[in-house]
Protein backbone atom coordinates (compact mmCIF):
# COMPACT_ATOMS: atom_id res chain seq x y z
CA UNK A 1 0.00 0.00 0.00
CA UNK A 2 1.48 3.61 -1.02
CA UNK A 3 1.93 5.63 2.21
CA UNK A 4 0.38 8.67 2.41
CA UNK A 5 2.97 11.71 3.94
CA UNK A 6 1.14 14.16 5.71
CA UNK A 7 2.60 17.42 6.49
CA UNK A 8 1.45 19.42 9.79
CA UNK A 9 0.98 23.17 7.74
CA UNK A 10 -0.22 25.08 11.01
CA UNK A 11 -0.74 25.02 14.71
CA UNK A 12 -3.39 27.16 16.94
CA UNK A 13 -3.41 26.93 21.01
CA UNK A 14 -5.48 29.10 23.68
CA UNK A 15 -4.11 27.45 26.92
CA UNK A 16 -3.45 28.63 30.24
CA UNK A 17 -0.02 29.57 29.44
CA UNK A 18 -1.70 32.45 27.01
CA UNK A 19 -3.45 32.72 24.20
CA UNK A 20 -1.82 31.92 20.39
CA UNK A 21 0.95 29.22 20.26
CA UNK A 22 4.07 31.02 20.92
CA UNK A 23 2.33 32.32 24.32
CA UNK A 24 1.93 28.41 25.30
CA UNK A 25 4.97 27.87 23.84
CA UNK A 26 6.96 30.29 25.73
CA UNK A 27 4.85 29.69 28.68
CA UNK A 28 5.69 25.57 28.92
CA UNK A 29 9.30 26.06 27.96
CA UNK A 30 10.01 28.40 31.55
CA UNK A 31 8.31 25.93 33.52
CA UNK A 32 5.81 28.59 35.06
CA UNK A 33 2.65 26.91 36.42
CA UNK A 34 -0.54 28.63 35.88
CA UNK A 35 -2.74 27.32 38.74
CA UNK A 36 -4.26 29.70 40.30
CA UNK A 37 -7.38 30.31 42.98
CA UNK A 38 -10.63 29.83 41.19
CA UNK A 39 -13.71 32.11 42.19
CA UNK A 40 -15.82 29.99 39.83
CA UNK A 41 -15.21 27.31 42.30
CA UNK A 42 -15.17 28.98 46.19
CA UNK A 43 -16.54 26.73 48.83
CA UNK A 44 -15.54 23.69 47.11
CA UNK A 45 -12.87 21.54 48.53
CA UNK A 46 -10.80 21.76 45.63
CA UNK A 47 -10.66 25.97 44.48
CA UNK A 48 -7.94 25.96 42.42
CA UNK A 49 -7.63 25.87 38.46
CA UNK A 50 -5.62 26.23 35.48
CA UNK A 51 -8.03 28.20 32.94
CA UNK A 52 -7.31 30.76 29.90
CA UNK A 53 -6.46 34.22 30.48
CA UNK A 54 -7.41 37.53 28.80
CA UNK A 55 -9.18 35.62 26.47
CA UNK A 56 -11.55 37.59 24.10
CA UNK A 57 -14.18 35.93 22.00
CA UNK A 58 -15.19 39.01 20.72
CA UNK A 59 -11.68 39.03 18.58
CA UNK A 60 -13.13 35.82 16.70
CA UNK A 61 -16.69 35.22 16.85
CA UNK A 62 -19.89 37.78 16.57
CA UNK A 63 -22.25 39.48 19.24
CA UNK A 64 -24.99 36.51 17.58
CA UNK A 65 -22.13 33.67 17.69
CA UNK A 66 -21.23 34.77 21.16
CA UNK A 67 -25.06 34.16 22.41
CA UNK A 68 -24.91 30.97 21.08
CA UNK A 69 -21.93 29.25 21.78
CA UNK A 70 -20.57 27.85 25.22
CA UNK A 71 -16.99 28.94 25.74
CA UNK A 72 -15.49 25.12 24.73
CA UNK A 73 -16.69 26.47 21.23
CA UNK A 74 -15.43 29.63 21.55
CA UNK A 75 -11.89 28.40 22.60
CA UNK A 76 -12.30 26.30 19.58
CA UNK A 77 -12.92 28.97 17.12
CA UNK A 78 -10.13 30.65 18.01
CA UNK A 79 -7.42 28.00 17.64
CA UNK A 80 -8.83 26.99 14.20
CA UNK A 81 -8.44 30.64 13.37
CA UNK A 82 -4.67 31.34 14.35
CA UNK A 83 -3.91 27.72 12.76
CA UNK A 84 -5.26 28.51 9.43
CA UNK A 85 -3.78 31.63 9.41
CA UNK A 86 -0.24 30.14 10.32
CA UNK A 87 -1.06 27.58 7.50
CA UNK A 88 -1.20 30.47 5.10
CA UNK A 89 -4.17 29.33 4.22
CA UNK A 90 -7.21 31.81 3.19
CA UNK A 91 -11.03 30.67 3.48
CA UNK A 92 -12.14 33.15 0.99
CA UNK A 93 -10.14 31.40 -1.98
CA UNK A 94 -10.14 27.61 -0.91
CA UNK A 95 -12.50 24.91 -1.91
CA UNK A 96 -14.48 25.01 1.09
CA UNK A 97 -15.88 21.10 0.34
CA UNK A 98 -12.58 19.87 0.55
CA UNK A 99 -11.98 21.48 4.18
CA UNK A 100 -12.89 18.87 7.07
CA UNK A 101 -13.16 19.78 11.04
CA UNK A 102 -12.31 17.37 13.43
CA UNK A 103 -12.22 18.11 17.11
CA UNK A 104 -11.90 16.28 20.04
CA UNK A 105 -14.07 17.20 23.47
CA UNK A 106 -14.83 15.75 26.45
CA UNK A 107 -17.35 17.83 28.06
CA UNK A 108 -18.46 19.93 24.91
CA UNK A 109 -20.88 22.91 26.36
CA UNK A 110 -20.98 22.03 30.07
CA UNK A 111 -20.85 25.22 31.52
CA UNK A 112 -23.41 26.06 29.54
CA UNK A 113 -25.39 22.75 30.77
CA UNK A 114 -24.79 23.86 34.43
CA UNK A 115 -26.11 27.42 34.16
CA UNK A 116 -29.18 26.28 32.27
CA UNK A 117 -29.82 23.94 35.27
CA UNK A 118 -29.37 26.57 37.67
CA UNK A 119 -31.67 29.19 35.97
CA UNK A 120 -34.16 26.20 36.06
CA UNK A 121 -34.40 25.10 39.18
CA UNK A 122 -33.83 28.82 40.51
CA UNK A 123 -36.07 30.95 37.74
CA UNK A 124 -38.60 27.95 36.68
CA UNK A 125 -38.42 26.61 32.88
CA UNK A 126 -39.11 29.85 31.26
CA UNK A 127 -35.54 31.22 32.87
CA UNK A 128 -34.23 28.58 30.05
CA UNK A 129 -32.16 30.06 27.09
CA UNK A 130 -33.38 29.11 23.85
CA UNK A 131 -29.42 28.74 23.19
CA UNK A 132 -29.03 26.04 25.55
CA UNK A 133 -29.26 22.98 23.61
CA UNK A 134 -26.88 24.08 20.68
CA UNK A 135 -24.41 25.72 23.80
CA UNK A 136 -24.01 22.24 25.35
CA UNK A 137 -24.03 19.75 22.48
CA UNK A 138 -20.53 18.18 21.91
CA UNK A 139 -20.51 18.44 18.25
CA UNK A 140 -20.78 22.13 18.30
CA UNK A 141 -17.31 22.88 18.86
CA UNK A 142 -16.62 21.33 15.13
CA UNK A 143 -19.99 22.70 13.92
CA UNK A 144 -18.71 26.42 14.95
CA UNK A 145 -15.38 26.21 13.64
CA UNK A 146 -17.03 24.85 10.32
CA UNK A 147 -19.08 27.84 9.98
CA UNK A 148 -16.35 30.39 11.92
CA UNK A 149 -14.38 29.56 8.40
CA UNK A 150 -16.87 28.78 5.94
CA UNK A 151 -15.70 24.43 5.88
CA UNK A 152 -18.17 22.78 4.46
CA UNK A 153 -16.39 19.21 4.33
CA UNK A 154 -16.74 16.91 6.64
CA UNK A 155 -17.26 17.97 10.06
CA UNK A 156 -17.16 15.61 13.22
CA UNK A 157 -16.81 14.79 16.43
CA UNK A 158 -14.47 12.72 18.27
CA UNK A 159 -15.00 12.04 22.10
CA UNK A 160 -12.60 9.47 23.52
CA UNK A 161 -11.91 11.11 26.98
CA UNK A 162 -8.76 12.57 27.40
CA UNK A 163 -7.60 11.36 24.63
CA UNK A 164 -10.37 12.67 22.22
CA UNK A 165 -7.95 15.76 20.75
CA UNK A 166 -5.77 12.89 19.64
CA UNK A 167 -8.22 11.14 18.76
CA UNK A 168 -9.12 13.77 16.36
CA UNK A 169 -5.76 14.48 14.97
CA UNK A 170 -5.49 10.39 13.88
CA UNK A 171 -8.66 10.52 12.32
CA UNK A 172 -7.92 13.72 10.27
CA UNK A 173 -5.08 12.08 9.01
CA UNK A 174 -6.81 8.59 8.21
CA UNK A 175 -9.18 11.12 6.04
CA UNK A 176 -6.59 12.79 4.16
CA UNK A 177 -5.02 9.25 3.55
CA UNK A 178 -8.38 7.85 2.29
CA UNK A 179 -8.85 11.11 0.15
CA UNK A 180 -12.24 12.66 1.65
CA UNK A 181 -10.85 16.29 1.91
CA UNK A 182 -7.48 17.71 0.86
CA UNK A 183 -6.97 20.13 4.19
CA UNK A 184 -7.72 18.89 7.89
CA UNK A 185 -8.73 21.30 10.89
CA UNK A 186 -8.14 18.78 13.59
CA UNK A 187 -7.82 19.46 17.38
CA UNK A 188 -9.64 19.56 20.53
CA UNK A 189 -11.39 21.61 22.88
CA UNK A 190 -12.49 21.67 26.86
CA UNK A 191 -13.53 24.34 28.84
CA UNK A 192 -15.52 22.05 31.77
CA UNK A 193 -13.87 23.90 35.05
CA UNK A 194 -16.94 24.07 36.73
CA UNK A 195 -18.23 23.20 40.21
CA UNK A 196 -20.07 20.16 39.15
CA UNK A 197 -17.49 18.51 37.08
CA UNK A 198 -14.37 19.78 39.81
CA UNK A 199 -16.73 17.94 42.31
CA UNK A 200 -17.00 14.65 40.48
CA UNK A 201 -13.23 13.93 39.92
CA UNK A 202 -12.99 15.41 43.46
CA UNK A 203 -15.28 12.65 44.59
CA UNK A 204 -13.09 10.02 42.69
CA UNK A 205 -9.81 11.27 44.61
CA UNK A 206 -8.28 12.61 41.00
CA UNK A 207 -7.51 15.84 42.10
CA UNK A 208 -4.92 17.51 43.81
CA UNK A 209 -5.86 18.94 47.03
CA UNK A 210 -3.06 21.14 47.64
CA UNK A 211 -5.52 24.42 48.19
CA UNK A 212 -2.86 26.70 50.15
CA UNK A 213 -0.49 26.74 47.14
CA UNK A 214 -1.73 25.90 43.90
CA UNK A 215 1.17 26.60 41.59
CA UNK A 216 2.52 23.28 42.89
CA UNK A 217 -0.37 21.12 42.38
CA UNK A 218 0.24 19.58 39.18
CA UNK A 219 4.02 17.86 39.28
CA UNK A 220 3.80 14.97 37.29
CA UNK A 221 6.23 11.99 38.14
CA UNK A 222 7.13 13.68 41.32
CA UNK A 223 7.08 11.42 44.26
CA UNK A 224 5.06 14.15 45.70
CA UNK A 225 1.84 14.27 43.07
CA UNK A 226 -1.29 14.14 44.51
CA UNK A 227 -3.48 14.02 41.61
CA UNK A 228 -3.77 16.36 38.52
CA UNK A 229 -5.51 20.21 37.95
CA UNK A 230 -8.25 21.15 36.28
CA UNK A 231 -7.76 23.28 33.10
CA UNK A 232 -9.19 24.45 29.91
CA UNK A 233 -7.70 25.13 26.22
CA UNK A 234 -8.07 24.11 22.57
CA UNK A 235 -5.44 23.81 20.46
CA UNK A 236 -5.85 22.48 16.49
CA UNK A 237 -2.75 21.11 13.55
CA UNK A 238 -3.90 21.90 10.23
CA UNK A 239 -3.35 18.71 8.24
CA UNK A 240 -2.44 18.34 4.59
CA UNK A 241 -0.86 15.90 2.46
CA UNK A 242 2.56 16.72 2.04
CA UNK A 243 2.88 16.88 -1.61
CA UNK A 244 -0.07 19.23 -1.91
CA UNK A 245 1.20 21.53 0.67
CA UNK A 246 4.83 21.55 -1.32
CA UNK A 247 2.70 22.04 -4.50
CA UNK A 248 1.17 25.42 -3.10
CA UNK A 249 4.43 26.55 -1.32
CA UNK A 250 3.58 25.94 2.40
CA UNK A 251 6.43 24.81 4.81
CA UNK A 252 5.32 22.28 7.12
CA UNK A 253 6.25 22.51 11.10
CA UNK A 254 6.79 18.36 11.09
CA UNK A 255 5.61 15.47 9.71
CA UNK A 256 2.58 13.84 11.00
CA UNK A 257 4.44 9.73 10.48
CA UNK A 258 1.54 7.39 12.48
CA UNK A 259 -1.06 6.82 14.33
CA UNK A 260 -2.20 4.06 17.02
CA UNK A 261 -5.13 3.71 18.90
CA UNK A 262 -6.54 1.07 20.67
CA UNK A 263 -9.06 0.55 24.01
CA UNK A 264 -7.83 -1.56 27.08
CA UNK A 265 -11.02 -3.09 27.92
CA UNK A 266 -9.90 -3.06 31.21
CA UNK A 267 -11.77 -0.74 33.42
CA UNK A 268 -13.95 2.37 33.40
CA UNK A 269 -11.47 4.85 35.08
CA UNK A 270 -8.12 2.87 36.04
CA UNK A 271 -5.26 2.27 33.10
CA UNK A 272 -4.73 -1.07 32.55
CA UNK A 273 -1.58 -2.33 35.53
CA UNK A 274 0.67 -3.15 33.30
CA UNK A 275 -0.81 -0.86 30.06
CA UNK A 276 -0.71 -3.19 28.02
CA UNK A 277 -3.26 -1.02 25.46
CA UNK A 278 -1.46 1.82 25.57
CA UNK A 279 1.46 -0.39 24.58
CA UNK A 280 -0.06 -1.73 22.11
CA UNK A 281 -1.09 2.03 20.51
CA UNK A 282 2.31 2.79 21.20
CA UNK A 283 3.67 0.11 18.97
CA UNK A 284 1.22 0.61 16.53
CA UNK A 285 2.09 4.06 15.91
CA UNK A 286 5.82 3.42 15.56
CA UNK A 287 4.36 0.35 13.08
CA UNK A 288 2.52 3.32 11.11
CA UNK A 289 5.17 5.32 10.82
CA UNK A 290 7.81 2.45 9.50
CA UNK A 291 10.32 3.40 12.62
CA UNK A 292 11.68 1.32 15.43
CA UNK A 293 11.57 2.25 19.06
CA UNK A 294 14.84 2.98 19.18
CA UNK A 295 14.65 5.91 16.79
CA UNK A 296 12.17 7.79 19.03
CA UNK A 297 14.58 10.90 20.48
CA UNK A 298 11.51 12.09 22.55
CA UNK A 299 8.21 11.51 24.71
CA UNK A 300 5.63 14.02 25.05
CA UNK A 301 4.12 11.86 28.14
CA UNK A 302 0.51 11.96 29.38
CA UNK A 303 1.82 12.58 32.60
CA UNK A 304 -1.25 13.73 34.32
CA UNK A 305 0.39 13.75 37.86
CA UNK A 306 -1.81 11.32 39.68
CA UNK A 307 0.22 8.51 40.96
CA UNK A 308 -1.57 5.57 39.18
CA UNK A 309 -1.18 6.83 35.77
CA UNK A 310 2.39 8.00 35.90
CA UNK A 311 3.59 4.98 37.35
CA UNK A 312 1.85 2.54 34.84
CA UNK A 313 2.98 4.98 32.13
CA UNK A 314 6.55 5.22 33.26
CA UNK A 315 6.81 1.41 33.53
CA UNK A 316 5.44 2.00 29.95
CA UNK A 317 8.29 4.13 28.76
CA UNK A 318 10.95 2.50 30.36
CA UNK A 319 9.91 -1.21 29.01
CA UNK A 320 9.23 0.34 25.39
CA UNK A 321 12.61 2.59 25.17
CA UNK A 322 15.29 0.66 27.00
CA UNK A 323 17.41 3.64 25.34
CA UNK A 324 15.75 6.33 27.37
CA UNK A 325 14.64 8.91 25.18
CA UNK A 326 14.18 12.37 26.64
CA UNK A 327 10.25 12.38 28.20
CA UNK A 328 8.21 15.72 29.33
CA UNK A 329 4.79 16.36 30.72
CA UNK A 330 2.98 19.86 30.29
CA UNK A 331 0.55 19.21 32.35
CA UNK A 332 2.72 20.84 35.07
CA UNK A 333 2.38 24.12 33.80
CA UNK A 334 -0.82 23.67 31.87
CA UNK A 335 -2.88 21.64 34.41
CA UNK A 336 -5.20 18.84 32.92
CA UNK A 337 -7.17 20.29 30.05
CA UNK A 338 -9.43 17.02 29.52
CA UNK A 339 -10.31 16.21 25.54
CA UNK A 340 -7.95 19.48 24.62
CA UNK A 341 -5.08 17.99 26.26
CA UNK A 342 -4.14 15.13 23.31
CA UNK A 343 -4.07 18.37 20.82
CA UNK A 344 -2.00 20.70 22.87
CA UNK A 345 0.74 18.06 23.77
CA UNK A 346 0.36 17.27 20.01
CA UNK A 347 1.01 20.78 19.14
CA UNK A 348 4.00 21.18 21.56
CA UNK A 349 5.63 17.43 20.60
CA UNK A 350 5.80 19.51 16.95
CA UNK A 351 7.41 22.69 18.10
CA UNK A 352 9.80 20.80 20.07
CA UNK A 353 10.90 19.07 16.75
CA UNK A 354 10.91 22.64 14.98
CA UNK A 355 12.75 24.35 17.73
CA UNK A 356 15.18 21.21 19.00
CA UNK A 357 14.55 22.77 22.24
CA UNK A 358 12.43 20.36 24.94
CA UNK A 359 10.30 21.93 27.82
CA UNK A 360 10.42 20.92 31.08
CA UNK A 361 7.95 19.16 33.37
CA UNK A 362 7.07 21.95 35.84
CA UNK A 363 6.99 21.18 39.32
CA UNK A 364 9.59 18.46 38.89
CA UNK A 365 11.20 18.47 42.23
CA UNK A 366 12.05 14.46 42.85
CA UNK A 367 11.22 11.73 40.48
CA UNK A 368 9.07 9.22 42.38
CA UNK A 369 10.49 6.11 43.03
CA UNK A 370 10.81 3.63 40.69
CA UNK A 371 10.36 5.75 37.48
CA UNK A 372 13.06 5.50 35.92
CA UNK A 373 13.24 7.70 33.24
CA UNK A 374 14.94 10.77 30.95
CA UNK A 375 12.50 13.24 32.82
CA UNK A 376 13.33 17.21 31.29
CA UNK A 377 13.29 19.27 34.64
CA UNK A 378 13.98 22.56 35.84
CA UNK A 379 14.86 24.62 32.60
CA UNK A 380 14.20 23.45 29.28
CA UNK A 381 16.50 20.78 27.24
CA UNK A 382 18.20 21.75 23.51
CA UNK A 383 18.33 18.52 22.10
CA UNK A 384 18.91 16.43 18.61
CA UNK A 385 15.45 15.29 18.12
CA UNK A 386 14.30 13.42 14.50
CA UNK A 387 11.31 11.60 16.13
CA UNK A 388 8.76 12.37 18.57
CA UNK A 389 5.87 11.05 20.10
CA UNK A 390 2.82 12.25 22.05
CA UNK A 391 0.62 10.14 24.38
CA UNK A 392 -3.07 10.55 25.15
CA UNK A 393 -5.01 8.44 27.17
CA UNK A 394 -8.08 8.44 28.55
CA UNK A 395 -11.18 7.42 30.55
CA UNK A 396 -12.81 4.05 29.52
CA UNK A 397 -9.24 2.68 28.27
CA UNK A 398 -8.91 4.97 25.60
CA UNK A 399 -5.72 5.52 23.74
CA UNK A 400 -4.32 7.22 21.31
CA UNK A 401 -0.35 7.70 20.39
CA UNK A 402 0.73 10.25 17.90
CA UNK A 403 3.96 9.96 15.82
CA UNK A 404 5.92 13.50 14.25
CA UNK A 405 8.88 13.87 12.24
CA UNK A 406 11.01 16.46 11.82
CA UNK A 407 11.08 17.63 8.43
CA UNK A 408 14.54 17.98 6.54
Amino acid sequence: MTRTEVAVTGLGMVTPAGVGAEATWQGVCEGVPTALPDPGLVGLPVDFSCRVPDFRPTAYLGRRALWRTDRCSQLAVAAACEGVRDAGLDPETWDSARVAVVIGTCFGGQRSCEDGHHNLLRDGHEAVSPALVPKMISNMPAAEVSMALRARGVSLSVSTACASGASAIALGRDMLASGSCDVVIAGGADAAVTPLITSGFHCMGTLSGRCDDPATASRPFDADRDGFVLGEAAAVLVLERADDARRRGAVPRADLAGCGSTNDAYHVTAPHPEHLGAEAALHAALFDADVTPREVDHVNAHGTSTRINDAAEAALLARVFPHAPSVTSAKGALGHCLGAGGAVEAALTVLTLQRQLVPPTANLEAIAPGIELDLVSKAAREQRVDLAVSNAFGFGGHNAVLAFRRCP
